[in-house]
C-alpha cells in the first residue's frame, strides 16, 4: 500500500508541488522583480538635466559617420549635448543585453548626467534595488570625458575611481565602458578632445655644437632642407566641386606651370643655420631665442607664403606649422626677414623669412612636423574659399638627441581589464583547483588516513565558503547554464562569459570534472552553498543534534523534484531569460553569497529555512531542490572514470557504506548513484579501513584463524 501511495505521490503530487513552489515565489517577490525594466523616454530626462533650455534639436549626426546626438540650446548658445549609449557602444551586460543610458555633457566635455533608460539585468530587478543603479550613474556628474575612469580597484595616479555596486560588478563595469566609449566618440566628433597619439615621442634636444660645412645640393639631398612644390594643376584640382573651381583657373597650357615652390628647414640646427645665414647672423639668431623656442626658415618663389593682406599685429594667414595635432600660427613679432643666404648653390627666392616657434607651443624637435600652406580664392567681395597643402619635415638623427619612443599600453578590452584586476583571485583559485586535482588522483592513498582526510576536506570547504563564495562571489547558478545555451544558439561570443574570471574558471573546472568524474566533484568540493550546508551539518552532528533521514522510497522519489524545477526553469528561459532568473530564486545562492542576506525578508527567510533544515538533514537543498545540481548530473552518462571502489559484498550483505552515506547516494544494492554522489570520499575511507569495512574484517579474521591453526614446519635431520 505504501508503495502504491509513493508511486501516486511521485507522478501526481510532485508536479503540483513544483507548480505551487514557483507560484509561491511569484507572490513573495517584489512586484517590480517580475518584469524587465521598461524603456524610458529620454526627452523628459534631457529637459530635467537642462532646465534652462529653449530648444532641443533632433537626434542627428553632425556629419556623415558621426555619432547621433541631441544638441541643447538656450537661445543661440549651446548648453550641451545628449546621446544614447546604445547608438554608439552596444556592449552586452550580465543578461546578454546592453544597458542603454542617456548621457549628457556640456561643450567642454564635462558630464552633466547619466541616466539609465533600459536594462535587462535580473540581478538588479530581483536582488538589488534599481535605485542603487541610478546612484551609481549619478557618480559621473561633474567628471570629464578627458578623465580616465575606472570602476573600483586600488587608487591609481591619473585614474578617477568610481564606486562599484556589490553583487552587480559586471553590470556596472559594462555601464562604465559604454559611457566612456560613447562619450569619447561624441567628444572627438565635436572637437572637444583630439584623438590620442599612438606613439609618444619624449622631448628631444638639438646637438648645439654639431656643425658640418655643406652646400645647397647636399642639404636638400639628405632632407635637412625640405620642399613644398605645387603646380597649377594640383591647385585647380583641389578646388574642384567648390564655388571657386573656375576662379583663377589655369588654362590647359598653364597646368604644369609652377604655382609655389617653398623650401623650409629647422634653422636652429647648426649645420642648417650656419650654412644658410653665416656665423654672425646664426649666432645673433640663437642669442635671441629663449629656452624652449625654435626657429624655422621659409624660402619661396611663386605664391607668397606671407600674403599681400598681411598687416602689422595680425597673423600670417597662409602658413602654419603642425605637430602632434597642434596648429602653430605666427604673428608679426614671430617673424624676421632674411636679407640674403650664403650657402653655395642656392637658387634665388622672392621671399625669405624666419619664424619663431614660442616655448608655450612645446615644440619637439625630435617629432616630425608639417608645414601647411593655405591657398585662398575669392568668390565675392567678402567671401572666399581656401584649401591647404602640407609637406613633412623629419629632423635627421645626426642633428638631434632623440629619446626612444614610448609605446603607450594598448587599450585593454573590458574582459582583459577585469582579469588584470582579479589576478590574485585567479592565481589562488588555480592553486586550489590544482590541490583538488592532486587529491582526486591520490585519493586511494589519502583515504587510508581518515583523520587527515576529514580535516583536509573541512578546511577546503571553509575556503570554498569564505573565499570562493562570500569574498569572490563565485557561486555558479542554473541561470549561467541558460545564458550559455542562449548565447550558443545565437551569436556566440566568449566576451560575456570572460567578464567574471572566477565564475569562468569555476565553469571550466566544472566542465572538466563533469567529463572525467561527473557532477560529484563540483557539488561536493567547489559549490559554496553546498559547502556551507555541509559545514553547518558537521557542526550540528558534533554537538549531538539528532538527524532525520527520510525513508529510502520517499528519498528516492524526492530526487525528481530538482529535475522538475530544472525543466520548468528551462522552459521559462526559452521565453525570457529575465523571467527565468526571477523564478531561479529557488536557488538561495544570490541571497547567501552575492547579497549576504541584505535583501527583502522573504528571500532571507527562505535561505535561512533551508540552512535550518540542513541542521537536521544534510544537504537537503542539494538533494531535492537544486536545479544546478540537476543540470550538472546530466553529464553522468558521459563521464570517463569511475574511481570510487566497490566490492562484491557491497549492498549484499554489507550495507555499512550505504548507512554511513550522509546524503543517501548509495543504493540498497550497494551501487553508488553518481547522479547524487558528492564525492566526499567517506565510503572510500571505509573501503580501505580494516577495522570498519566488514569484508575486510572478515578477511582479517580468516587470516588470523589461519595463523592459529597453522603448524610450524620442523626440519628433520
Amino acid at each position: 500500500m505504501l508503495h502504491s501511495f509513493l508511486q501516486y505521490f511521485s507522478k501526481k503530487t510532485l508536479v503540483k508541488l513544483i507548480q505551487i513552489l514557483l507560484l509561491a515565489f511569484a507572490f513573495v517577490l517584489p512586484a517590480h522583480a517580475l518584469f524587465v525594466s521598461p524603456p524610458k523616454d529620454p526627452m523628459p530626462l534631457i529637459k530635467e538635466i537642462f532646465p534652462e533650455h529653449s530648444k532641443i534639436s533632433d537626434k542627428v549626426s553632425a556629419k556623415e559617420g558621426a555619432p547621433l546626438v541631441w544638441t541643447i540650446y538656450k537661445g543661440e548658445e549651446v548648453l550641451g549635448y545628449a546621446f544614447e549609449t546604445n547608438d554608439l557602444a552596444k556592449i552586452p551586460a550580465y543578461s546578454g543585453e546592453p544597458v542603454n543610458m542617456l548621457v549628457a555633457m556640456d561643450p567642454q566635455g564635462v558630464y552633466l548626467g547619466a541616466k539609465v533608460l533600459e536594462h535587462h539585468e535580473p540581478i538588479i530587478l530581483a536582488g538589488i534595488p534599481e535605485t542603487k543603479l541610478h546612484e551609481f550613474a549619478d557618480q559621473y556628474d561633474g567628471l570629464s570625458v578627458k578623465d580616465r575612469l575606472k570602476v573600483g580597484g586600488n587608487q591609481t595616479e591619473g585614474i578617477v575611481h568610481i564606486d562599484g555596486l556589490s553583487g552587480a560588478t559586471v553590470t556596472v563595469m559594462v555601464m562604465n565602458v559604454a559611457i566612456v566609449k560613447s562619450a569619447t566618440q561624441v567628444a572627438r566628433s565635436l572637437g572637444i578632445i583630439s584623438k590620442s597619439q599612438e606613439i609618444i615621442q619624449p622631448m628631444g634636444t638639438i646637438y648645439p655644437d654639431l656643425f658640418e660645412k655643406s652646400d645647397w645640393l647636399t642639404l636638400t639631398g639628405d632632407g635637412s632642407i625640405r620642399k613644398l612644390y605645387l603646380n597649377r594643376k594640383t591647385v585647380d584640382e583641389a578646388f574642384v566641386g567648390t564655388e571657386a573651381e573656375h576662379v583663377d583657373e589655369a588654362s590647359a597650357e598653364q597646368k604644369q606651370d609652377m604655382f609655389a615652390e617653398i623650401y623650409f628647414a629647422q634653422l636652429n640646427i647648426p649645420t642648417v643655420g650656419r650654412n644658410l645665414l653665416g656665423d654672425s647672423e646664426y649666432e645673433y639668431l640663437m642669442s635671441t631665442l629663449k629656452p624652449g623656442e625654435h626657429a624655422v626658415i621659409l624660402m619661396g618663389t611663386g605664391y607668397s607664403f606671407k600674403g599681400s593682406g598681411y598687416v602689422r599685429g595680425a597673423i600670417f594667414d597662409r602658413i602654419q606649422v603642425l605637430q602632434n595635432g597642434e596648429a602653430i600660427a605666427f604673428r608679426d613679432l614671430d617673424h624676421a626677414r632674411v636679407p640674403d643666404i650664403y650657402i653655395d648653390g642656392a637658387p634665388n627666392f622672392n621671399e625669405r623669412s624666419i619664424f619663431i616657434i614660442r616655448d608655450h607651443h612645446e615644440f619637439n624637435p625630435a617629432s616630425d612636423w608639417q608645414l601647411e600652406l593655405l591657398v585662398r580664392r575669392q568668390t565675392g567681395p567678402l567671401d572666399s574659399i581656401f584649401t591647404s597643402f602640407k609637406a613633412d619635415y623629419h629632423t635627421l638623427d645626426k642633428y638631434v638627441d632623440r629619446p626612444p619612443v614610448i609605446m603607450p599600453e594598448p587599450e585593454l578590452t573590458l574582459a582583459q581589464q577585469v582579469w588584470k584586476e582579479k589576478d590574485a583571485e585567479v592565481i589562488v583559485l588555480f592553486v586550489l583547483l590544482a590541490i583538488l586535482l592532486a587529491v582526486l588522483f591520490l585519493q586511494d592513498i589519502l583515504v587510508r588516513h581518515p583523520t587527515f582526510m576529514h580535516n583536509f576536506r573541512h578546511l577546503f570547504l571553509i575556503i570554498t565558503v569564505v573565499f570562493i563564495g562570500w569574498s569572490w562571489g563565485g557561486q555558479l547558478s542554473v541561470v549561467n547554464v541558460f545564458t550559455f545555451l542562449q548565447a550558443f544558439m545565437s551569436d556566440f561570443s566568449w566576451d560575456l562569459f570572460l567578464l567574471d574570471p572566477v565564475i569562468f574558471i569555476l565553469w571550466g573546472a566544472a566542465a572538466v570534472t563533469m567529463l572525467l568524474w561527473g557532477r560529484a566533484v563540483y557539488c561536493g568540493w567547489l559549490c559554496p552553498f553546498g559547502a556551507l550546508q555541509e559545514l553547518i551539518n558537521v557542526f550540528a552532528r558534533y554537538i549531538k543534534i539528532p538527524q532525520f533521514e527520510l525513508p529510502w522510497a520517499v528519498h528516492e522519489r524526492l530526487w525528481a523534484v530538482k529535475y522538475l524545477i530544472l525543466l520548468g526553469l528551462f522552459g521559462l528561459s526559452m521565453e525570457s531569460l529575465a523571467t527565468a532568473e526571477q523564478f531561479a530564486e529557488v536557488e538561495p545562492f544570490k541571497t547567501t553569497f552575492l547579497l549576504k542576506f541584505d535583501r527583502e525578508w522573504p528571500f532571507v527567510l527562505y535561505a535561512s529555512a533551508l540552512l535550518l533544515i540542513n541542521v537536521f538533514n544534510r544537504k537537503f537543498f542539494c538533494r531535492y531542490l537544486c536545479p544546478l545540481g540537476a543540470a550538472l548530473s546530466t553529464s553522468n552518462s558521459v563521464r570517463l572514470f569511475s574511481w570510487l571502489r566497490r566490492r562484491p559484498e557491497c549492498g549484499q550483505p554489507c550495507k555499512t557504506c550505504a548507512k554511513e552515506c550522509e546524503i543517501q547516494a548509495i543504493n540498497p544494492d550497494g551501487e553508488i548513484n553518481m547522479r547524487e554522489c558528492h564525492y566526499c570520499l567517506d565510503c572510500q575511507v571505509t573501503y580501505f579501513n580494516e577495522e570498519k569495512c566488514p569484508p575486510l574484517k572478515k578477511l582479517a579474521r580468516k587470516k588470523a584463524k589461519y595463523k592459529e591453526t597453522e603448524i610450524d614446519a620442523v626440519n628433520v635431520a
